[in-house]
């Protein structure tokens, strides 16, 4: 169904911003960020104007991966806070009119959680069934190279199967050792995971981020097997086909909406991290008449850096590229479904060093990006320090990362010798995780503000230059030119609903496009580049007034024409 601007649900013209409250403020020392810091910038979120804040996990967890790894779905890690604390939290957020949305990992556990101790401590616990326990293969001894019980590679390298001593069997993870995959394919499992969400909704949340919510169906044989993948390196095979958008998917988000959501349904935000998903994947996902998910994050514009050897091996983006799957995304989601829009958040490196121009363009081509996204058909989701243009680490020796992914990557790839150390450095510093989770910086002080304590992440020594006390006082800031598109997409019905349509698709250095609802238009543009660049954009915008640009004096469209300056981005209307 396509929205009108009557029945257009509230998220249509919301924006989101995610919080990763390890690094988000720390109010007591610790060096890491916690409730009773975001309580002290609140105000921050307000003044910027956002809808919903999105909190990646505060759940109790040993943080074997930063606490998506949990060992209590009910209760806040001590590091964080109280669950006092984050009710506190809620109620200042919503006395604001800011709605919560807590992240929701529920593919897998922390092997410390009470559910996963109890299904380990024998082959006869009623739990054994809650995760996927499978023997050696053919009956190879366990331990053996190769006895895994399928050859899947873990996203965190090395094989995701790991062998449990005691009881001579193995459980998956796909992602750390200590993060096995729940069974969701025994309706306990389910239940027990609905019963939880219902007791957060109740506790007033406002819905949920699921994280990789399309991996928790897997591809199982009459007998419970699970099929091998094709080899990618080594003995270690690609199993995403065998859990990716698994058959039973759907049946399970459809389920979770009756059991959870029914009755409830009004003011709430659903939105699925769906890794591997195609634009026919996510129309099904969020088409409204299928309730199952409101909206979901694609990876694939994320994807297009990645070289032959992966993430780590990152090559210069063909903007090309990215026009032609962004602009698939607007065309397939335009009548059935709607799409999350973002650049940046706690797995992704900082865009203005990704895509812009992070030295001393750093400001226009923060400004630019944030145009040409916000301007999309969908809701836009900022990720904390985005709204300040802040960059990637630039870290120059191993021992300074801490995230798992990147430490795990270093250690496998300098073990295998086949790449030089300044060249796996050169990777990590363009895409590690870590490069999102430098914290926040809020002024010029020791430890940018963030802490009194030393931070658990250095923070990023452009805080001089780079933090909220400098943005706030300059009206033409990265920080203010937020605020602006924020409001934007609250008050203008064409930013929020308007058709899309692409321009110049074949331009290498521009990104241009149309908006338009009810014979009201909107043209939308953004430079590339760090050199001038001269477009057609066609007669009918010559005389189009000015809605927001990014640099004191925009270019000027003349016969159709218009000359860019370096990270230029506007928009206009038709008259």
């Amino acid at each position: 169904m396509t929205f009108t601007v009557d029945d257009a649900p509230w998220w249509t013209g919301a924006v989101v911003y995610q919080i990763y409250p390890r690094s988000f403020q720390d109010s007591d020392g610790d060096g890491v960020g916690d409730l009773r810091g975001v309580l002290r910038r609140v105000d921050h979120l307000a003044e910027l104007g956002v809808d919903v804040v999105w909190f990646s996990p505060l759940y109790r967890s040993p943080q074997d991966d930063n606490g998506y790894d949990i060992s209590d779905y009910q209760d806040v890690d001590p590091l964080f806070g109280t669950l006092d604390d984050l009710d506190e939290v809620v109620a200042a957020l919503h006395a604001r009119g800011i709605k919560v949305v807590m992240d929701l990992v529920v593919n897998h556990t922390s092997d410390e959680h009470p559910w996963f101790v109890e299904s380990r401590a024998s082959v006869d616990s009623p739990k054994r069934d809650w995760y996927w326990w499978r023997p050696a293969r053919d009956g190879m001894e366990p331990g053996t190279p190769g006895a895994e019980p399928t050859n899947w590679a873990s996203f965190f390298s090395g094989p995701a199967w790991e062998l449990d001593e005691a009881t001579g069997e193995y459980y998956l993870h796909l992602f750390s050792r200590k993060q096995p995959d729940l069974n969701w394919e025994n309706p306990e499992v389910r239940e027990a995971v609905y019963a939880m969400m219902r007791w957060w909704l109740d506790r007033g949340v406002d819905g949920f981020r699921m994280d990789v919510i399309n991996l928790v169906s897997k591809v199982v044989d009459a007998d419970g097997g699970l099929a091998d993948g094709p080899v990618t390196h080594g003995a270690l095979g690609d199993g995403t086909a065998q859990y990716t958008n698994g058959p039973r998917l759907h049946e399970y988000l459809q389920e979770m909406h009756r059991e959870v959501f029914e009755g409830r349904r009004d003011g709430l935000l659903l939105v699925g991290e769906t890794p591997g998903a195609t634009v026919d994947d996510a129309v099904l996902l969020t088409d409204p008449a299928r309730r199952e998910l409101d909206m979901v994050f694609t990876f694939e514009h994320v994807g297009l850096d990645h070289g032959p050897g992966g993430k780590f091996d990152p090559v210069p983006l063909d903007l090309r590229d990215l026009k032609a799957v962004l602009g698939r995304w607007q065309a397939g989601l335009a009548e059935r479904g709607w799409n999350s829009l973002y650049w940046d958040n706690h797995d992704q490196p900082r865009v203005v060093s990704r895509f812009g121009d992070d030295g001393a363009h750093r400001r226009d081509s923060a400004t630019m990006l944030a145009t040409v996204l916000h301007l999309h058909r969908g809701t836009p989701y900022v990720y904390q320090g985005e709204e300040l243009g802040m960059t990637n680490a630039h870290l120059t020796s191993f021992d300074e990362y801490r995230d798992i992914e990147s430490v795990r990557w270093a250690a496998e790839q300098r073990a295998l010798g086949h790449v030089p150390d300044e060249r796996l450095l050169a990777g990590l510093a363009a895409m590690s995780r870590d490069n999102a989770r430098t914290p926040v910086q809020w002024d010029a002080t020791a430890h940018a503000g963030f802490t009194t304590g030393t931070p658990w992440l250095p923070v990023n020594p452009n805080h001089v230059e780079v933090n909220a006390e400098a943005e706030r006082a300059d009206p033409r800031s990265v920080f203010h030119h937020y605020r602006r598109l924020v409001a934007l997409r609250h008050e203008d019905p064409v930013v929020r609903l308007g058709d899309f349509t692409m321009l110049l698709p074949d331009d290498p250095h521009v990104y241009a496009f149309e908006r338009s609802l009810d014979g009201s238009r909107l043209l939308v543009v953004g430079n590339f580049t760090g050199d001038e660049r001269t477009v057609e954009l066609g007669e009918g915008w010559h005389d189009a007034s000015l809605v927001l640009g990014n640099l004191a004096e925009p270019s000027a469209v003349v016969a159709g024409r218009v000359t860019l300056r370096p990270w230029e981005a506007w928009v206009r209307r038709a008259a």
